[in-house]
């Protein structure tokens, strides 16, 4: 059944904005993935790299999704049109298959970070129920022991923790973007930054912590190379949630007279700030006990339940910084899922609670269930020789995300043209729009096609 066009609300306040926005753009990327690559790939030398992306290409792109999403005022789809431009020139509707890879994108991330929310859950229910006791020193073994048992071999049970984690959201999205998200991001994300620096306060104080944060921060110079600054160029596109349309949905609720580039500097500080903390909770106590910083993804699952059993009062520690990933994941899911909510509502004229039904349980069931199953019952299915849950991952990462922001700064760039710096700023003839637009036009496609190129060699 449809129903007539929904309307457009707004964002009640720039701070409530800026807080989705940080919620948006923080998530896993922040605190579960920077960490691991910060440490498998020098330590301060990424951190800093990660610092000169985020000016390089980070606050720019944000500023091209935030252009094309106020613009019009429309999911993520009709962004890309629906609007003669002021020399009387229409925009072809074939822009639009930009918007439908971004929701691609966004369907692609949301099939394997919503069983992420799985995972962490997992942990803070053993923790609880003392199924993880790290009551007292823990080894290695018993740490990889306990993942793949409960993550790796228990399809069913990550099933139904993600599941939960799906409900949560869908309890969230069911209010709406006042009533819903933008009310929910007001506590979620203060909590947020009060559990990030209450780990931050430990971790520095514990003995030897010196050694991690001099990791951390001092730079190795001699592993800064061209290579790993183009793989730091696209993981700000993760940390930022750009590429899949979340930036265009969220700044489509905002009003005409925000600034844009304030907002824009705003968020690519929030975000840089949350990740760097993120590192200083995690390793300075790596270094206290020994542990190997450079053992990749499973960082934050194997060896930091073995940092937490050499804690005073670790299982309360490890509950906390556990209940923070879960905060960071949820902030960013549910803007996630609103873009492809937005979309239906507009495209199809649906209900916003039948959009969200058929959102959420179609990924769900097409999505989170084969990237869960992927690990065990179904992991002879393949493709490329990646698992299902990698796949996801490598499509919407390194394929959808960079030809959707590929499209976005063309459209900017050739195609909105002077729109584009009239949306901006209401000066825009003043030399910091003509700069950013001519970056955006020239310079910025050509970063993104070498590191799309970089990702599939």
């Amino acid at each position: 059944m449809t129903t007539k066009k929904p309307e457009r609300q707004t964002w009640s306040s720039r701070l409530t904005y800026v807080l989705t926005v940080a919620g948006a753009t923080v998530g896993f990327g922040a605190t579960w993935r920077f960490p691991y690559l910060v440490g498998e790939n020098g330590g301060g030398a990424y951190v800093l790299l990660f610092c000169i992306a985020m000016i390089v290409i980070g606050i720019p792109m944000i500023l091209v999704e935030n252009v094309i999403g106020r613009r019009l005022r429309v999911n993520s789809i009709d962004a890309f049109g629906d609007k003669i431009l002021d020399k009387g020139k229409g925009i072809s509707k074939y822009w639009k298959v930009f918007g439908y890879m971004g929701l691609l994108g966004a369907f692609g991330i949301m099939a394997y970070y919503m069983v992420l929310g799985g995972w962490v859950i997992t942990y803070i229910v053993n923790l609880i129920n003392g199924t993880l006791d790290i009551s007292t020193p823990i080894t290695k073994d018993v740490a990889k022991n306990f993942y793949d048992l409960h993550i790796s071999n228990s399809p069913f049970e990550i099933i139904i923790y993600t599941g939960l984690f799906v409900f949560v959201n869908y309890i969230i999205l069911a209010k709406g973007i006042i009533g819903g998200i933008e009310r929910s991001v007001k506590y979620l994300m203060p909590l947020l930054f009060i559990f990030l620096i209450g780990m931050v306060i430990r971790n520095v104080t514990l003995p030897g912590a010196m050694e991690g944060i001099t990791f951390y921060l001092k730079p190795d110079f001699s592993k800064i190379t061209p290579k790993l600054f183009v793989f730091v160029l696209g993981q700000v596109f993760f940390a930022l949630s750009l590429g899949f349309g979340v930036l265009i949905t969220l700044s489509s609720y905002l009003n005409k007279e925000e600034n844009l580039i304030q907002t824009a500097v705003i968020t690519g500080f929030t975000n840089t700030i949350i990740a760097v903390l993120a590192g200083f909770m995690i390793f300075p106590s790596l270094f206290t006990f020994g542990i190997e910083p450079n053992t990749g993804p499973t960082l934050v699952f194997q060896s930091l339940p073995i940092v937490f059993s050499h804690l005073w009062a670790g299982k309360f520690f490890a509950i906390i910084f556990f209940g923070l990933l879960l905060i960071a994941a949820l902030t960013t899911s549910i803007t996630i899922y609103e873009v492809l909510i937005t979309a239906l509502q507009e495209k199809l004229r649906m209900r916003r609670s039948k959009a969200i039904i058929l959102t959420l349980s179609g990924i769900f069931l097409l999505g989170n269930v084969p990237a869960i199953l992927g690990d065990n019952l179904w992991k002879d299915v393949t493709f490329f020789g990646k698992s299902i849950f990698d796949t996801f991952d490598f499509v919407s990462g390194n394929i959808l995300f960079m030809l959707t922001a590929l499209g976005c700064a063309i459209f900017v760039g050739f195609v909105l043209k002077d729109d584009a710096k009239k949306e901006l700023s209401p000066t825009p003839n003043s030399t910091f729009t003509k700069v950013w637009f001519n970056y955006v036009k020239f310079v910025v496609p050509f970063i993104i096609l070498v590191i799309f190129i970089s990702n599939l060699i």
